[in-house]
């Protein structure tokens, strides 16, 4: 079966940078829609940015200017870069990907979650 997993996670002192990935692996078709959600402690579950398989880009507003979401299809990964960082950038982000199989079957599958901490 597919799964994803992310890494580059990991403590950065505010005004750092960090580079999330995100790699696919099992069999797949192909990639549609990709996006970052991230969680906070005590926070719900939010959008951080989505790219389409035509590398349309959508952000939230918090991190506009700051965060770049790109895609790579030849090796199946996802990256997130991250710059300025902030304290409430702190959070477990988590990758997430709509996939189609062989079989005309589209799930849409999410990573296991990489911790960003951002404090000095």
């Amino acid at each position: 079966q597919v799964h994803l997993v992310e890494s580059g996670g990991g403590l950065v002192q505010p005004g750092g940078s960090l580079r999330l990935s995100c790699a696919a692996y099992g069999i797949i078709f192909r990639i549609n829609d990709m996006g970052w959600y991230r969680q906070a402690p005590g926070k719900q579950r939010e959008l951080v940015a989505t790219i389409t398989s035509g590398e349309s880009t959508n952000y939230a507003d918090s991190v506009k200017g700051r965060f770049t979401i790109s895609r790579d299809d030849v090796k199946s990964t996802l990256y997130l870069q991250m710059n300025s960082l902030k304290p409430e950038d702190t959070a477990v982000y988590y990758c997430n990907a709509d996939l189609e199989f062989l079989t005309s079957r589209v799930e849409r599958v999410w990573g296991q979650g990489t911790q960003v901490t951002v404090s000095s």
